[in-house]
């Protein structure tokens, strides 16, 4: 399979002031420190932070994404936010179809694709994220699951450039649970697969796939070497620079490969 360089992305939800700022500047003084060259790095603040981040984090590699994007480049939406104006900001990805998207707000996966098509319109790359919730899991629904998000979310127009899958298993968010290794490491190989036939062998091989679900210092070191996982979607571990930083510095110390 291609060498694949990973991805460490926090998405820090509705948390964050100006203050929360600061932590922005301490991750950037601690990768300055020390590096962890063998992995990419981006943090998606609220959009109301974005701007002021991108003044934090200039002259960095530490990329910038958004949350959440409307299909439409412009209109009478009251409270959205396009992809054109994340791009505006200083965003580089946008992530779309999170589980609290789809859950909170109803979102499904036709509207999770169009959201797709406006991340590749406004030149981002697309976080597309796919999970099942636990009522799925005990089911024994979570391929299935799996297969009708991918096949519904993401657009004939994904490449492993302008996209990165993301497997958030719902029950695991926030919960402190997650799924065994070789749990994880037969979902991410199926989405691949899935992706194979979707985009053909060579642009799944090259797709970055995120584990995401309560990934923390602790468990990052198994998580994060396991088959076909390419990096993780954090949450509450990416609102503490100590936490994050943790996470990330596996790659470099190279813990469980």
């Amino acid at each position: 399979m291609t060498s694949i360089r990973p991805l460490v992305a926090g998405n820090w939800k509705m948390n964050g002031i100006d203050s929360s700022l600061a932590e922005l500047g301490a991750l950037r003084e601690q990768l300055a420190e020390a590096p962890v060259a063998e992995a990419d790095v981006m943090v998606c603040p609220p959009a109301t932070l974005l701007s002021r981040a991108v003044e934090i984090l200039a002259g960095t590699d530490i990329a910038l994404g958004g949350q959440d994007c409307h299909p439409l480049p412009s209109g009478a939406h009251t409270g959205d936010i396009s992809a054109e104006m994340l791009a505006d900001a200083g965003a580089t990805a946008v992530i779309v179809g999170h589980s609290e998207r789809r859950i909170d707000h109803g979102e499904n996966d036709a509207l999770v694709k169009a959201k797709a098509l406006a991340a590749y319109r406004a030149d981002l790359t697309a976080i597309i994220c796919i999970g099942e919730t636990e009522a799925e899991r005990r089911d024994g629904e979570t391929l299935d699951v799996l297969k009708r998000q991918i096949q519904g979310s993401v657009p004939e127009e994904a490449r492993a450039a302008n996209t990165v899958m993301a497997y958030e298993p719902v029950w695991a968010i926030g919960s402190g649970l997650t799924p065994t290794l070789d749990d994880v490491a037969k979902v991410h190989g199926f989405i691949r697969e899935v992706l194979g036939r979707l985009l053909g062998q060579a642009e799944s091989e090259a797709t970055r796939i995120l584990y995401g679900g309560s990934v923390k210092p602790t468990n990052a070191a198994e998580l994060l070497f396991v088959p076909d996982v390419n990096g993780a979607l954090v949450g509450g571990a990416s609102l503490k620079t100590t936490d994050f930083y943790g996470i990330l510095a596996v790659y470099r110390d190279g813990a469980g490969g």
